[in-house]
């Protein structure tokens, strides 16, 4: 079980290269506030001082931290000293230090005990500590700047070893609450934002550092462990500076669990103090005078404290974690690779034959675009209409009801009817019902349906270029690819159906003008009503009603005149003139005679008869001209257009440069999976008694 480690260290730097965050490895989290001593527990894991160090916060990004086993007989071993001959062999500047380094690894003579690499320095050797501190703080300065602040982006050093056990670290930036400097305002909240992205991994292990001189139920870093684990069982306390407590005082309870209860323990260690480190006080007398201390002081629990003892459970619960995450960690990145390798599949291949390719795709859009009006499409659509459904559904459903909701008498009162029939008769009163009121009726309800016919070309027209965003998976992803050539099609089907409109619209409206340019009263289904009302056409003398307004009036006798006999002594007084006919009345809502209501009547019948005529007619014969003029015409002549208006060998290369996000997404993409798959061979060299 001893080998699970370097393989997630093997998976931590196949990962750290293309900055994944999907796949979640096991390692060790180590938090606290600033200076309560976590740097100083890793260098005592490590055994050398190699971290930043100063005033207010110093660890400003995290640090990846592998420590591998390397005794001097291993592969790591020899590649080491191999890499350390090539990078002094390179020297360019001669000098002493670097000649006699070079002779003794020419003669074989040097002990590579321990040395560090970073990931983003490739295989350079570091073998002086002080190198390693000095490049961290250089990564963290040109990644974070040199305000304080904090960058996400981790620095991952590999540091291997005869004298450490494996395990893989993570050290955050100490928890902080006030801004110093020039630190942002929201320091705080970076930091714990960052401290959460990294302790929500449930396959971390979270070590809380809190320092023994400050009130253990205040710990902040075992606060934030809780909010994620709150269960506990993955949290293990380490309490710093035990020798810094007050007199009187010891941290025996803490240390048995007594005050706050971790289920993965706590454990004390004694950190070296400032003026042993300003004294260069080395790490092994450190651990000497630590377990001196812890036996003296704590006698009872003295071989359950200590660094030593620390990097024993540490590394104990890391392997025992691994193995016990190890099944879901590689469904996980089988899952993983699937995704990716269709996704790198989405964004194709690096076109070589620029012309070849633009007409396969004009080929496959044009394909694509017919398939989806005649739904024989292979990725249908399931969460709406589109296409040859949604025409349909605009013939038979928007249109035809809107149609069917128009009454033939809309807008047509009684008294409209009368007028008209008036109107039609002219100076001589009618006999029969004049035909010409009929007509002149009847052809005024019969425009109401040019409206809802125009209008049912335009959501068609709508529909249609709607049809571009619903023409394949494979199509889209192509538009997606190449934007300006999506654009270019985008163009020429709206251009295409913009040239049809206005024919399509002429089709429709002449349909509802042909209608109207003839009333055809010979109609056979009009023809067996009109013969029902046959008989109220006839004269209707037995129906003349006394009390109508003829308008008659008897002429008044004329007042006698002096011609006339009258005495020639009365003086005749001057009178007002006399109306011989009264004027003509308004239309106005009054009840009908017998008559008039006998002829409105008929009048209504028969329109109401011819109105549903017409009405099935157009509601047939509309989606037809729509079909005709529009969606067929579109369907044939589209794959033509697009090769005329885009098939041009100038066009072609501008036509097909990619996006740049498409470019840098296939090659993340392809990382991604190189990665993935490197993980996932890995992970299969892993032999089941391995994880026992």
């Amino acid at each position: 079980m001893e080998a699970l480690i370097p393989v997630i260290n093997k998976l931590q730097d196949v990962f750290n290269t293309v900055g994944a965050d999907a796949i979640q490895l096991p390692q060790i989290i180590v938090l606290g506030t600033q200076s309560s001593g976590k740097s100083s527990v890793i260098e005592s894991l490590v055994g050398r001082s190699f971290l930043p160090r100063g005033p207010g916060i110093v660890t400003r990004r995290p640090l990846v931290l592998q420590l591998v086993y390397s005794p001097k007989d291993s592969k790591e071993h020899r590649s080491a000293e191999e890499v350390l001959r090539h990078q002094n062999t390179e020297a360019t500047t001669w000098n002493p230090i670097t000649q006699l380094s070079h002779s003794i690894f020419s003669k074989g003579t040097i002990n590579l005990e321990e040395w560090g690499k970073f990931l983003h320095t490739k295989d350079k050797v570091y073998t002086d500590f002080e190198a390693i501190r000095q490049e961290i703080e250089r990564e963290t300065d040109r990644m974070a700047g040199s305000n304080k602040g904090i960058c996400p982006e981790p620095i991952s050093l590999k540091i291997y070893s005869t004298t450490v056990v494996n395990l893989t670290l993570v050290d955050l930036p100490g928890i902080t609450k006030i801004p110093i400097g020039d630190q942002p305002e929201d320091i705080e909240n970076q930091i714990r934002n960052l401290i959460i992205k990294y302790i929500s991994n449930p396959n971390s292990i979270i070590l809380a550092v809190t320092a023994a001189n400050t009130d253990m139920a205040t710990s902040e870093a075992i606060k934030m462990a809780k909010e994620v684990d709150t269960d506990g069982r993955r949290t293990l306390a380490v309490v710093t500076k035990l020798d810094l407590m007050d007199a009187g005082t010891d941290a025996i309870d803490i240390l048995c669990g007594r005050v706050i209860p971790v289920k993965l323990g706590i454990i004390g260690v004694v950190n070296r103090s400032q003026q042993d480190i300003i004294d260069k006080k080395t790490i092994s007398d450190a651990l000497k005078d630590e377990a001196t201390y812890l036996q003296r002081k704590y006698p009872t629990i003295a071989t359950r404290n200590g660094t030593p003892y620390l990097a024993k459970t540490l590394n104990r619960l890391l392997m025992h974690h691994i193995r016990d995450c190890l099944p879901e960690l590689k469904v996980r990145v089988n899952v993983m690779i699937s995704q990716f390798q269709s996704l790198l599949n989405s964004y194709g291949d690096d076109v070589s034959d620029k012309s070849q390719t633009l007409l396969q795709i004009i080929t496959k859009f044009a394909s694509a675009y017919c398939s989806t009006i005649e739904g024989t499409a292979r990725n249908i659509e399931t969460t709406e209409l589109c296409g040859g459904a949604r025409i349909c559904y605009i013939f038979h459903e928007t249109f035809g009801r809107t149609l069917d909701s128009i009454h033939p008498l809309v807008g047509l009162t009684r008294m409209d009817i009368l007028t008209a029939i008036r109107n039609a008769t002219g100076p001589r009163p009618a006999l029969f019902v004049p035909e010409v009121s009929f007509e002149l009726l009847v052809k005024r309800q019969i425009r109401r349906l040019e409206d809802p016919s125009l209008r049912c070309v335009e959501l068609v027209h709508e529909e249609m270029q709607r049809i571009v965003q619903h023409c394949g998976t494979e199509v889209q992803q192509e538009m997606l690819r190449f934007p300006r050539l999506h654009q270019r099609i985008v163009d020429v089907v709206t251009q295409l159906l913009r040239t049809r409109l206005p024919a399509t619209n002429s089709m429709v409206e002449n349909l509802v003008a042909i209608e109207l340019a003839y009333i055809n009263t010979k109609h056979p289904d009009f023809h067996r009503e009109a013969a029902l009302v046959s008989g109220l056409l006839k004269s209707t003398d037995g129906l003349i009603d006394e009390n109508s307004p003829i308008f008659r009036q008897k002429t008044p006798r004329a007042t006698p005149s002096p011609m006339n006999g009258t005495p020639e002594n009365k003086v005749l007084t001057p009178q007002k003139p006399v109306n011989l006919l009264p004027e003509v009345p308004s239309q106005t809502s009054r009840k009908l005679s017998d008559r008039e209501q006998h002829d409105c009547d008929v009048i209504e019948r028969l329109i109401k008869s011819y109105f549903y005529i017409v009405r099935k007619s157009i509601q047939d014969s509309v989606p037809k001209a729509v079909m005709h003029f529009l969606v067929n015409y579109v369907k044939d002549n589209l794959q033509s257009e697009l090769v005329t208006h885009l098939y041009k060998s100038d066009q072609a290369e501008s036509l097909l440069n990619e996006s740049e996000h498409i470019a840098q997404r296939r090659k993340e993409a392809a990382d991604m999976l190189k990665a993935l798959q490197r993980a996932g061979q890995i992970i299969s060299e892993i032999r089941e008694t391995h994880m026992w």
